[in-house]
């Protein structure tokens, strides 16, 4: 595991605010009601870890469809680092997700994962940096973050959008030869709304 960040480092009044924007539960329910042919309804979910878990910010993470809330088909753990003007989400995998299944719901399961759990996604950080009233992220550059879908080798092209209220992404898998779209959203991004807030959570590091 990588060590610790010092506490003024990681307390940044941006990345703290990132973290509590992230904090929650969105659902894209109103783009799903109103085209549900091509978009299911989804709910994203960051729930803060404690701060013993990196010695600073950190998430659990999962994607659920609506009608199978328990049964998540992405799960992940972030950790926030603050450099200079922009914020580093490192991407962590679980060994065995479906042990993990419902942390966002359940804390009593949230505070089973520990760092021993997990293993560092390379190449895979997402990059933030703050314009106005959201901010704008992306996959690390390099297009090296490898995802295997039927067979062919992709790497992620990925955009995300951050307010205090809205989530907007766009995940993407391209050919690591061809460059050409194989899998991913074909109608563009998928747009959620924070149902519940879960910002009260994120460490105090002050």
């Amino acid at each position: 595991m990588t060590s610790a960040l010092p506490t003024s480092e990681a307390a940044s009044s941006d990345l703290i605010t990132l973290a509590q924007w992230m904090s929650g539960d969105f659902s894209n329910l109103k783009q799903a009601q109103e085209n549900a042919k091509d978009y299911a309804h989804i709910h994203v979910l960051f729930r803060p870890l404690s701060f013993e878990f990196f010695g600073g910010i950190g998430m659990y993470s999962e994607q659920v469809y609506d009608y199978d809330l328990w049964q998540p088909y992405r799960q992940g753990i972030h950790r926030l680092i603050d450099q200079e003007n922009q914020i580093y989400i490192e991407n962590y995998s679980l060994k065995n997700p479906m042990y993990y299944a419902g942390s966002a719901r359940d804390l009593n399961i949230l505070k089973t994962i520990t760092p021993e759990c997990i293993e560092r996604r390379y190449h895979c950080s997402m990059i933030f940096k703050r314009e106005g009233d959201r901010f704008i992220g992306g996959v690390e550059p390099g297009n090296r973050c490898l995802i295997e879908k039927n067979g062919c080798q992709t790497y992620l092209d990925s955009f995300v959008e951050i307010t205090e209220t809205t989530w907007v992404s766009l995940d993407r898998g391209l050919d690591v030869n061809t460059h050409q779209q194989v899998w991913g959203s074909n109608f563009g991004p998928l747009r959620f709304e924070k149902l519940q807030s879960f910002a009260h959570e994120v460490p105090r590091l002050h």
